[in-house]
């Protein structure tokens, strides 16, 4: 583990950009199923469970897109509840699997 030491009576300034967490996307992502209509999330990793995740709301029929770390999802096109299991096989978050399987139940 690297160790920043700081000496000195200066106090820190500046700013830093904190990258999204697939742990923290992935259950945002799954929730999204869940408003008639359009939602955005920013900040979201480029990970295979993300794209795995966004396979599996385009397969339940939502209209889906990712630019530069923002995801747009409408869900006002759902026109499935089956989850296939070839996307959910591929997902390695089974628990974020789990609770979207409820979702769609």
């Amino acid at each position: 583990m690297d160790i920043l030491r700081i000496e000195g009576g200066v106090p820190l300034a500046g700013e830093l950009r904190i990258a999204g967490a697939k742990n923290a996307a992935l259950p945002i992502l799954a929730a999204t199923v869940m408003v008639a209509g359009r939602s955005v999330v920013h900040n979201v990793p480029d990970l295979e469970d993300v794209r795995v995740m966004l396979e599996i709301l385009k397969s339940l029929g939502a209209n889906v897109s990712m630019s530069a770390g923002t995801v747009t999802v409408d869900a006002s096109t759902l026109n499935s509840t089956q989850v296939p299991a070839h996307l959910m096989q591929k997902m390695r978050s089974p628990m974020c699997c789990d609770w979207l399987f409820s979702l769609c139940a």
